[in-house]
């Protein structure tokens, strides 16, 4: 018979690995160095590796492109 804390703390642990592997947009007031060691603030990717914060800059994108009609 398995005790309840132990199940919920192999649980705990299986999300806490996958929320650490997984990249989190974030906003960052003090600059920090990127994956390529410049100087990233603002909107970011953010991920935990070994228990160490690496960042990566985010750039937006839009989907609406001034399109030429076709004739």
């Amino acid at each position: 018979m398995t005790n309840s804390s132990d199940t919920h703390s192999a649980v705990h642990s299986d999300l806490g690995q996958a929320w650490s592997n997984a990249w989190h947009l974030w906003r960052i007031i003090i600059p920090r160095r990127s994956i390529t060691g410049r100087l990233v603030w603002g909107m970011v990717w953010r991920r935990n590796r070994g228990g160490r914060w690496v960042y990566k800059k985010f750039v937006e994108y839009s989907d609406d492109r001034d399109q030429k009609s076709v004739s």
